[in-house]
């Protein structure tokens, strides 16, 4: 089994936040707190430890007390370039990554992620969850967890104009983890697009 020690966890906040009208979505209150501080103290019991990749107001972030790392690809260029920020500056064997804004994902995330990924001996697990319908089992490609060896390969991808999640996924072997047990939550991949949407999302049980 992967040793949690040897898995460090990626919070993605480098987003533009353009569907909650342009505000950093990390910073935003959720719970008394910032979204992005949420998540990472949800986050922290099941890493060794955690990093950051945000591209503004990286001060507020830095004061959670984990590193900060902006993307080093400009322009807003998406989960890709912070998986690949995470991946140059990760210094265990693991990467996972999180959104900031999905601060209900189950507290079992990654070791159901680290559990079938070495049970494939897949290169990528990647988690799926119900549709609010009940009706599709869809996959939440931001929600991963990656082999450091990886790196070069998303640096040519990236490189080569590559933006999509699935498309550079879709090339290594990935496996699928359907998070639709008996007991887990059907809106713990809830995640927040707009301020109304969060406000929903604080007054979930």
């Amino acid at each position: 089994m992967i040793d949690k020690n040897d898995i460090t966890g990626l919070i993605l906040a480098g987003g533009r936040g353009s569907r909650m009208g342009g505000v950093d979505k990390g910073l935003q209150t959720f719970r008394g707190m910032p979204l992005a501080l949420h998540t990472m103290l949800r986050l922290a019991p099941q890493v060794g430890g955690i990093m950051i990749n945000a591209n503004r107001n990286l001060s507020a972030y830095e004061s959670f007390g984990v590193p900060v790392w902006p993307d080093g690809i400009g322009d807003y260029a998406g989960p890709l370039a912070g998986f690949l920020t995470g991946l140059e500056r990760c210094e265990t064997s693991w990467l996972v990554t999180v959104p900031c804004d999905t601060p209900l994902f189950p507290q079992d995330l990654v070791a159901r992620l680290a559990e079938a990924l070495d049970r494939e001996d897949a290169d990528i697990a990647m988690a799926a969850a119900r549709e609010e319908d009940g009706a599709a089992v869809r996959t939440q490609p931001v929600f991963s967890l990656l082999r450091v060896e990886l790196m070069e390969d998303l640096v040519q991808f990236t490189q080569g104009g590559g933006r999509k999640i699935d498309a550079w996924t879709g090339q290594h072997r990935t496996i699928v983890v359907p998070f639709d047990r008996a007991g887990d939550d059907p809106s713990a991949f809830f995640n927040a697009n707009t301020l109304t949407e969060l406000h929903r999302l604080e007054q979930s049980p």
